[in-house]
């Protein structure tokens, strides 16, 4: 996801994004551990846009 739309969204917007992206990374994490996860690095991107959006409602909170 782009950052420019991040920013854009609403703190539930962003809360609900978050709550998707924990999901999906607890699901790529189980394919990883079962050997089915054909693109690892996508672990690595979606860590990465979790730690945005929790940066950015963090910034939204001191805001």
């Amino acid at each position: 996801m782009e950052l420019k739309k991040m920013r854009e969204m609403t703190n539930v917007e962003l809360n609900a994004e978050l709550e998707k992206m924990k999901k999906e990374l607890f699901n790529l994490r189980f394919q990883h551990v079962t050997g089915q996860l054909e693109n690892p690095v996508k672990m690595r991107e979606l860590k990465k846009d979790i730690a945005r959006v929790k940066t950015i409602l963090r910034e939204k909170e001191l805001a």
